[in-house]
């Protein structure tokens, strides 16, 4: 990953860590029902019992809790985060919930490999703010199991929105690392491009008039 554009994530997130739980509630102020998204996505996982759960970009560990009530007490989570006053937050919610099932890690998603293969790879709202993100969603497609799944909760701006409508949502979208840079790139269709190649049953969903979508594939069974 250029290593401006991980300082700049860096610099961003350790701002907003001690902030970003409560931060993220502010978007149900335009009707936008974040937590609801971030269920409907774990819910694509098909979490059983016992799975081990790898996630990419976890931040403050908001989507922890979600995994528990699938995998219980037998099943692990490994969290993965590029900033540490994120990671910080995560261990704090581990240490409140008195969770021994969970495992955090500072590391570059794009160079992560993960040591053990697991059942399920999630990530959320935070994907396409990275350059390689070709390379991370490969990473994470090599960590699963045969038969393993990848569910991405990632934002987008829908190609029928006008201009200023975009732009409106680029910057309420500022705070957290989107730029206008961002929009121009379109990371969401290298995504969409690079989950149908490396998964079977690819499946996408949108929300909140296209802004959001959950995409979802799982490996071959025969791997």
């Amino acid at each position: 990953m250029e290593s401006s554009r991980i300082t700049s994530i860096i610099h961003t997130y350790r701002k907003r860590a001690a902030r970003y739980d409560f931060t993220a509630n502010l978007y149900y102020l335009f009707g936008y029902r974040e937590w609801k998204y971030r269920r409907q996505a774990v819910e694509a996982l098909d979490l059983q019992p016992g799975d081990k759960v790898l996630e990419l970009g976890c931040g403050t560990g908001l989507n922890f809790s979600l995994f528990q009530r699938y995998i219980g007490s037998t099943g692990h989570i490994t969290g993965v985060d590029l900033t540490d006053a994120m990671l910080q937050q995560a261990q704090k919610r581990v240490f409140q919930h008195k969770w021994n099932n969970v495992t955090l890690i500072q590391h570059d998603a794009s160079t992560f490999q993960n040591p053990a293969k697991v059942n399920a790879v999630f990530s959320s709202y935070a994907l396409s703010i990275f350059p390689e993100i070709e390379q991370v969603i490969r990473n994470g497609v090599n960590s699963l199991v045969p038969g393993g799944r990848l569910v991405l909760l990632e934002l987008q701006i829908p190609a029928p929105w006008p201009s200023l409508i975009a732009s409106a949502a680029v910057a309420l979208m500022k705070p957290y690392a989107v730029t206008g840079e961002w929009a121009s790139g379109r990371p969401w269709e290298l995504i969409c491009k690079t989950a149908q190649e490396l998964l079977t049953n690819v499946e996408v969903t949108e929300q909140y008039f296209g802004l959001t979508y959950i995409i979802s594939g799982k490996t071959s069974d025969q791997i």
